[in-house]
């Protein structure tokens, strides 16, 4: 597993947890919480992050997150409110040092045959500029 330099947190048994340090560092960006407390930001953060790393569905997050759901609606109610740019902005304007990193998150899907679709040069041979009449389709014994 590739782990980026900026996510050092705690790896056990496979898993990762946020720790303590980090947990500080982030805590100012966190928005109030309004009537009923938030469960544990640490696992359900954690989580998030687990999940973005490895490229998982919410479905399949490991139950020691929580439910999958918990995940889910803080992703979504946190992102629509700019709390996750909020803290890449934040992190990123404490400075430190300077250095370019890319990331290619590219994803094709290419049918099976996708390969094969080439014409071969006898296809290419097979068809003349003469088969094709001035309407534009080419000419079959029953067309013509």
């Amino acid at each position: 597993m590739i782990q980026a330099p900026g996510l050092t947190g705690v790896m056990m048994s496979n898993l990762f947890w946020l720790t303590d340090a980090q947990m500080e560092r982030l805590k100012p960006f966190f928005p109030r919480s309004h009537g009923k407390p938030r469960v544990d930001d640490r696992r359900v953060l954690s989580g998030i992050i687990f999940i973005n790393r490895n490229g998982l569905r919410w479905c399949d997050a490991p139950s020691e997150y929580g439910p999958p759901k918990t995940l889910y609606n803080r992703w979504v109610r946190w992102s629509r409110m700019g709390v996750f740019a909020r803290i890449m902005e934040g992190l990123a304007s404490e400075g430190g040092e300077e250095k370019v990193v890319m990331i290619d998150a590219t994803y094709l899907k290419a049918h099976r045959t996708a390969s094969s679709l080439r014409a071969s040069e006898a296809d290419r041979k097979s068809v003349q500029w003469t088969d094709f009449p001035p309407n534009g389709g080419p000419t079959t014994s029953a067309g013509a």
